[in-house]
């Protein structure tokens, strides 16, 4: 494989391997609060506690007063529920490593593009002179290639002339030696 090949296959996988690591960096980026407006997105159980103490909804079976409780004691339960709910630690799925795989990520593409920048330093240096002159010296070569094969082609169609002369004349002797029926 020629070194402009192998230079574009590694950019192609830089490339993927930048997109990969990009796309993983995204995905498993943890949840950021935007603002104290929004909810807090690492504990969606006080966000959701917070939301209904502020905004009760009338249509609610657990919102109204249940018969023969006190009227006093359901408001004092509320907030101590909310606080109970608060204080429960919030069991998040279980993560991938989340500091090795970036890592690791990146470091296949620091080495794809330590390969990149061997390949580049393997091409050729040479000034514009020099390489007009190597394409002038690569265009009578190919000339002198061009014109030998030009002769080998001419040859192999004078041999097959003569093959099918040769095989026109079995055919007929095949023929004529065949008694008729």
């Amino acid at each position: 494989m020629d070194i402009i090949s192998q230079l574009q296959e590694q950019l192609n996988e830089m490339a993927m391997l930048a997109v990969n690591t990009f796309g993983t960096l995204q995905r498993d980026a943890p949840p950021v609060r935007l603002s104290n407006n929004y909810p807090d997105p690492l504990n969606p159980a006080a966000a959701a506690a917070a939301t209904a103490a502020a905004n009760p909804n009338p249509d609610d079976p657990a919102a109204q007063p249940q018969p023969g409780a006190a009227a006093g004691a359901a408001p004092a339960q509320a907030p101590a529920q909310a606080q109970a709910a608060l204080a429960q630690p919030v069991q998040a799925p279980p993560a991938l490593d989340l500091d090795e795989h970036p890592k690791a990520m990146s470091h296949a593409l620091v080495l794809a593009a330590k390969k990149f920048d061997a390949l580049v330093a393997a091409l050729p240096l040479s000034s514009e002179e020099d390489q007009l002159k190597r394409i002038k010296e690569l265009q009578a070569e190919n000339e002198v290639v061009g014109t030998e094969l030009q002769k080998q082609l001419e040859a192999a169609e004078l041999e097959l002339k003569q093959v099918e002369v040769l095989f026109n004349e079995a055919t007929d002797n095949c023929i004529n030696l065949k008694k008729p029926d």
